[in-house]
């Protein structure tokens, strides 16, 4: 028996940018079966103004109110009319903020926006930006060492975009790509102190994620780059080289980018020695 999924409104409203509210929000419904959240967002509320806005748009579309504000004025508004629309109000950070206060018996910040301050980790991640942008798909590759990872994989096995989203956890992450007609610049095996880490996928995956790529360029003519035999030596061959150099491999098959850049936390985090990360 079919069973069609149930989907309901989740107004999300912030007082920052509402990053830390969305992503605990789309965590906890991805715990329920058959259950799609429609959301919308409310980011940078920090008037009165602005939350009768938000507040004429929650009315609109009953649903569920998640939120982050701090100010007392504020939150005490937005819950006192999320109550009068009979509607359930939840307060996302409370119940950890309390237990740590308890715990550490100190004082909460009524500042707003104190994740995004612009202190020496907010301009370490900007650099770490312009890093991972300097040196995509094997460019800059003459300081390599600056790297705190370097990811090699063959073409498709999304090194750009975890080295992106790595970049903004503050890592300095460079990407070499493996292409059958070029060995690897010889700079990437001279390297003493910087991660690097392997990508492996599987052939039947890899040759789909190809297709896409040409279709979404308008390019239907058949190669190598999709043959199948032709895939299957170019990951077989990644994996000799990985395994070669002792690095450690992560399976990409089916882990989304940011399973894959957890993983290369944890070997940042855990040591460098040759460790194998099967895939989900």
């Amino acid at each position: 028996m079919t069973r069609f999924a149930t989907y309901f409104h989740v107004h999300l409203v912030s007082d920052s940018t509402g990053e830390t509210l969305n992503a605990m929000a789309r965590a906890v419904c991805a715990r329920f079966e058959n259950v799609l959240p429609i959301e919308h967002i409310y980011a940078l509320v920090r008037s009165p103004r602005q939350l009768e806005r938000a507040l004429t748009d929650i009315e609109e579309a009953p649903g569920v109110v998640i939120h982050t504000i701090v100010d007392d004025q504020l939150r005490t508004a937005l819950e006192e009319g999320v109550r009068r629309l009979d509607m359930p109000c939840i307060a996302a950070l409370d119940p950890l903020v309390s237990s740590l206060q308890r715990y550490l018996g100190a004082s909460i910040s009524r500042r707003v926006g104190v994740q995004h301050a612009l202190d020496n980790d907010y301009f370490n991640r900007m650099d770490a930006l312009n890093y991972a942008i300097g040196h995509d798909d094997g460019q800059g590759g003459q300081d390599l060492e600056q790297a705190d990872v370097v990811l090699v994989g063959v073409s498709r096995t999304s090194k750009t975009p975890t080295c992106i989203y790595l970049a903004h956890r503050g890592v300095r992450a460079a990407n070499v790509p493996l292409v059958p007609t070029r060995p690897p610049p010889e700079k990437l095996f001279e390297l003493k102190n910087t991660l690097v880490v392997g990508l492996t996928i599987s052939p039947d995956r890899l040759i789909q994620i190809r297709r896409n790529r040409l279709l979404s360029l308008k390019e239907d003519r058949e190669s190598s780059y999709i043959d199948i035999e032709a895939v299957r030596e170019e990951t077989v061959k990644a994996r000799r080289l990985y395994e070669r150099q002792g690095w450690p491999v992560i399976d990409v098959t089916r882990r989304s980018v940011e399973e894959t850049a957890a993983a290369v936390l944890n070997l940042l985090h855990g040591g460098h020695g040759q460790v194998e990360v099967l895939g989900g």
